[in-house]
């Protein structure tokens, strides 16, 4: 039986399997193409209403500034009063959940993807990215797959961050480390939107 399954693997697919596949592969990035184009759309109502149609799930309290890119929308769950900064990058293939007012800085990256260097094909993994409530995400800073940023967490501007940031302890560096805690004495809400932006 296991013989015949390796036969099959390695036959050549049929066309209408090759048709198939292309087609997917071929919506699948103009699918992308399209949502990098809704984040030039200078009204945060009109886009944040795109977004939703494809899939995202993003409160009307919450908003995404222009020039958002995103991988898999429809595994991105976005929480109340959150505000992500212009021109982010977040990756939603393995789950990517940012809580209640969260902000991203601009230029932010979030990936839950990446390839294993020492895979003998070069093989994708990936792990579930959480950003907890309250956390500040600094512009620019990258953030890999399988961190949890606690809650109240601080990642500085520029900072690459490889493992999780415990609850209101604020982190910088590439790869980033403790500087101190923040105060846990935290009650501010955001969902803001600078107009035409």
């Amino acid at each position: 039986m296991s013989s015949l399954r390796g036969i099959i693997k390695h036959l050549a697919p049929s066309p209408v399997v090759r048709f198939v596949r292309w087609r997917r592969d071929v919506w699948g990035d103009a699918r992308l193409r399209i949502l990098a184009e809704i984040g030039h759309i200078p009204s945060h109502r009109v886009r944040n209403a795109l977004y939703r149609r494809y899939g995202l799930t993003l409160p009307r309290t919450s908003s995404i500034h222009w020039r958002a890119e995103f991988y898999a929308p429809e595994r991105i769950t976005i929480g109340d009063y959150t505000t992500i900064g212009d021109s982010a990058f977040l990756d939603g293939r393995s789950g990517l959940t940012i809580g209640d007012c969260v902000n991203l800085g601009s230029h932010v990256t979030v990936w839950t993807r990446q390839h294993d260097i020492d895979s003998p094909d070069f093989a994708e993994v990936g792990a579930s990215v959480r950003i907890a409530d309250r956390a500040f995400v600094g512009s620019g800073a990258i953030i890999l797959p399988g961190v949890t940023i606690g809650e109240g967490g601080v990642v500085g501007a520029g900072s690459v961050v490889t493992r999780d940031v415990p609850p209101y302890m604020m982190v910088a560096g590439s790869p980033a480390r403790v500087i101190r805690e923040r105060s846990r004495d935290l009650r501010y809400r955001l969902g803001y939107a600078k107009r035409f932006v």
